[in-house]
């Protein structure tokens, strides 16, 4: 079997970063990782290919998992093809893998946005679909952002049964509200079902939250934003979330959605494994002409966010998972190796893919993306093929 050497790198495995290293990609996947002097004394065949990375750095893929859109399309295309756009223009942002997020609306408009993504697992062209996030419709509607209120449900175990199947088991992350009534029972439901409940768009007190942890909620939704927030007398979800160091949250990394110096608090309170890098982009984001809409209204660019157009208010993101490392990095002072980990083996670890992604290690996916030193995109490998390349 011929075998690709990814020769002279830095590589960040998710766990080390280590100088002056060779990656081996053989059938699609990670078969070793070593040093630039055991590769010079290796025996290789004819067959085999070897790339000079000329030190460039060696990370995992991105993986998104909350997303909306990007380019034009999103999730309430409905369409496969809508989201194989998706697929192919998030490898242009070092992302592997994705997580596609469905907005709460009427039951058969979620149906129908569901199936369309379930139709493309297995066929993606670009970044891969590890599984659906959910982003309600069980939710607060004292927190609802800039979704619609009407589609906001009470807890409806009928109605998740029947979204669950609409998605062939394919749900990964279900945003809910911890405060409302019978949620312990929608909890337990998605625990034993797999899937990561994550709290948010959520007004729960602080013993609220304590509540959701004993069923199982452990994750957290853009953290901060659209969320009951710190009060000396009432922790809130914030608090809760702040002071509970098992749960994870996830980090909007544009300077807008939260400030560079509460990450920096974060990471004082809460271990770097737990802080996991998202977009929550829409569709607008990367798009250069046209209207610009944001679930289904009119939006425009504010210094890096999107904003309503009809009342100024914010929209969602249009940052991207590789700004989002360059902000970590470069604003937040994260190290290298930590602002990777908190876009691949983090999101990985905590949906559960950790076994196949997230990580360069033997046993792997062979999802790489590598960088120049200024954290410019040069290649991006998915399953040990080269979809992008700029060098």
């Amino acid at each position: 079997m011929r075998k690709v050497y990814l020769h002279n790198a830095k590589v960040l495995t998710g766990i080390a970063e280590l100088e002056n290293n060779t990656v081996i990609l053989e059938n699609g996947n990670i078969a070793d990782v070593i040093s630039n002097k055991r590769f010079n004394e290796r025996d290789k065949n004819e067959s085999d290919i070897v790339l000079d990375m000329d030190g460039r750095y060696l990370t995992p893929g991105f993986i998104d998992t909350h997303i909306h859109g990007l380019h034009g399309v999103d999730t309430t295309d409905s369409s496969p093809e809508a989201i194989n756009e998706m697929s192919k223009a998030l490898i242009n942002y070092g992302v592997t893998s994705f997580c596609p997020t469905i907005y709460p609306k009427s039951e058969e408009e979620m149906i129908k946005n569901i199936k369309s993504i379930v139709e493309l697992m297995g066929e993606e062209e670009g970044a891969e679909i590890l599984g659906l996030h959910l982003e309600g419709p069980f939710i607060s509607k004292n927190k609802p952002g800039v979704m619609n209120p009407e589609y906001i449900k009470d807890v409806d175990l009928d109605l998740m049964e029947r979204l669950y199947k609409a998605a062939n088991g394919n749900i990964s992350i279900m945003t809910v509200a911890p405060e409302i009534k019978n949620m312990r029972e929608l909890a337990l439901y998605g625990t034993t079902n797999d899937i990561v409940m994550s709290a948010g768009h959520s007004d729960a007190e602080y013993d609220n939250m304590l509540e959701g942890m004993q069923a199982g909620i452990l994750h957290s939704t853009h953290f901060f934003n659209a969320m009951r927030q710190l009060h000396h007398r009432d922790p809130g979800l914030v608090g809760g979330i702040m002071i509970h160091p098992n749960l994870s949250c996830e980090i909007i990394a544009d300077g807008h959605h939260i400030h560079s110096a509460i990450i920096q608090l974060l990471l004082k309170v809460k271990p770097i494994h737990k802080l996991v890098l998202v977009t929550d982009s829409l569709r607008p984001t990367g798009q250069n002409s046209g209207k610009l809409v944001a679930n289904g209204e009119e939006v425009y660019r504010d210094n890096g966010i999107f904003r309503r157009k009809s009342d100024d208010t914010i929209a969602g993101s249009s940052s991207t998972m590789l700004s989002g490392v360059k902000f970590l990095y470069n604003e937040v002072d994260l190290s290298i190796l930590d602002s990777i980990k908190m876009a691949s083996c983090n999101p990985a670890t905590v949906i559960g893919a950790q076994d196949s992604y997230g990580y360069i290690i033997p046993g792997k996916k062979a999802d790489i993306t590598v960088f120049d030193e200024d954290l410019n995109i040069d290649l991006v490998f998915k399953n040990g093929e080269i979809l992008l390349n700029n060098m």
